[in-house]
């Protein structure tokens, strides 16, 4: 009887030639694939090619195809935001930003990862299907492992930043949301506006509380026990404003305003300022942060909050993903730091001026 000995060989994939090249595994792809607009030098590409061949390095056949046969498809990869509050206007910019270039959106959902990285099975399922491109949109990572197939082929990221600063991403600007709330309330002559925190450790929480503090330091209004944390959810915001109110002392103790890390938490202070007797916005302007309907037109007043720019960063990966398919984009410029777009107030009815004291 015959025994069969067999050598399992490793697949030498982009990032082994990086390692021996010493580059970026960008770079790599870049070189490779003889991609347009790029700032690569001549001693550079000799010394990839050179690794590549003593690796033994063989391109994947449909990543490389991305590059030369455009099906005028692009992937969108969501984790778990396709059944979140916020996935229908990313998917409805992507849509339409697709559209207007006749291109076609296929979008794949995936289970929320804890881990920061990106499961390359799924980029594989698109790859099978030609896709030029893609886009991979995250719920709260602020960096994830991007895998090789990422690499290789046009993409761009929605709501993270990629480890190795190589692949465009866009994010909301958080922090000058935040800001431009508390000058709204300075403004509006509130002097002593609280923030009902939350700790969760997510790129939101950070940028939120940063601009509150910024804000309120540079007008020399900031104070230690103006904030207070508490869960991100209706009961906390309740709990949180029960303690900044102090259980109803008078001004000019007392906050005027009280800015909520999201609109379910002012949902709980809206309760906590009618246990109190508060008027809003008469006694009390609330602020919360995200837009999320159905909240903010489902309370009384309508709340003012903060809206994501969801649509908006949708489009602006289709677009983008779009001009790098078409050897338009600079990747090293797009991917060095993350766009950041504007988080607009929604001026409804719960912000006046501070009442007479």
């Amino acid at each position: 009887m015959r025994t069969e000995s067999r050598v399992t060989r490793k697949q030498v994939g982009i990032r082994d030639v990086a390692a021996a090249a010493g580059v970026s595994v960008t770079t790599v792809s870049h070189v490779l694939n003889d991609t347009p607009h790029t700032r690569t030098s001549e001693e550079t590409r000799t010394r990839v090619k050179e690794a590549a061949a003593n690796l033994g390095y063989k391109p994947n056949r449909l990543a490389r195809g991305l590059r030369t046969q455009a099906s005028g498809m692009v992937g969108l990869i969501t984790e778990e935001i396709a059944i979140t509050p916020y996935a229908g206007r990313i998917i409805q910019g992507a849509q339409e930003a697709a559209a207007e270039r006749g291109l076609t959106l296929a979008i794949i959902n995936s289970a929320l990862n804890p881990a920061p990285d990106i499961e390359p099975q799924l980029l594989r399922a698109l790859m099978d299907r030609q896709a030029d491109g893609f886009i991979y949109a995250t719920v709260y990572h602020d960096e994830v492992v991007v895998p090789e197939e990422m690499h290789a082929s046009p993409a761009v990221l929605i709501g993270a930043r990629d480890r190795d600063g190589d692949i465009p991403s866009v994010m909301p600007d958080e922090r000058a949301g935040a800001a431009s709330v508390v000058d709204m309330l300075l403004a509006a002559g509130h002097k002593r506006i609280a923030y009902a925190a939350t700790s969760v450790d997510v790129p939101a929480t950070r940028g939120r509380i940063a601009g509150y503090r910024e804000r309120m330091i540079a007008a020399g209004r900031f104070e230690d026990r103006l904030v207070v944390e508490a869960e991100a959810e209706a009961s906390g915001g309740y709990r949180a404003a029960m303690a900044l109110l102090n259980h109803g002392a008078a001004p000019p103790q007392r906050p005027t305003a009280l800015f909520c890390y999201n609109d379910r938490m002012a949902m709980g202070a809206y309760r906590a300022a009618a246990e109190l007797g508060l008027s809003i916005p008469r006694d009390l302007s609330i602020v919360g942060f995200d837009d999320q309907a159905p909240i903010p037109y489902s309370l009384y007043p309508e709340l003012t909050t903060v809206a994501l720019p969801h649509y908006e960063m949708g489009a602006w990966a289709v677009e983008t993903l779009s001009a790098l398919v078409e050897g338009k984009g600079e990747y090293r410029l797009l991917g060095a730091h993350s766009t950041l777009l504007a988080c607009p107030i929604v001026h409804r009815g719960s912000v006046a001026p501070p009442a007479a004291t």
